[in-house]
């Protein structure tokens, strides 16, 4: 490896260790759930999950789970 590809890789650790550098816009996640998969997505700040639970409440274990996982690198919208 080379000298400059080391120092991208030292970069690249600080980086990831500094949780608000990133912000997360969307993505697509498929949970493994004690029973089932479920798939939740975040788009600007907007979780969905195809959960029983979610359907009712607009929040769920797996969108919980997630909010704790990222935290500081997601900003959510709190449904109406």
């Amino acid at each position: 490896m080379d000298y400059g590809m080391i120092g991208k890789l030292d970069k690249a650790k600080r980086y990831a260790e500094d949780r608000k550098r990133f912000r997360f816009n969307k993505f697509d996640v498929t949970f493994h759930g004690t029973n089932n998969d479920h798939n939740v997505s975040f788009d600007n700040g907007v979780f969905k999950c195809d959960c029983e639970f979610f359907i009712t409440h607009q929040r769920c274990s797996h969108t919980m789970a997630l909010e704790i996982l990222l935290k500081d690198m997601i900003t959510v919208t709190e449904p109406a």
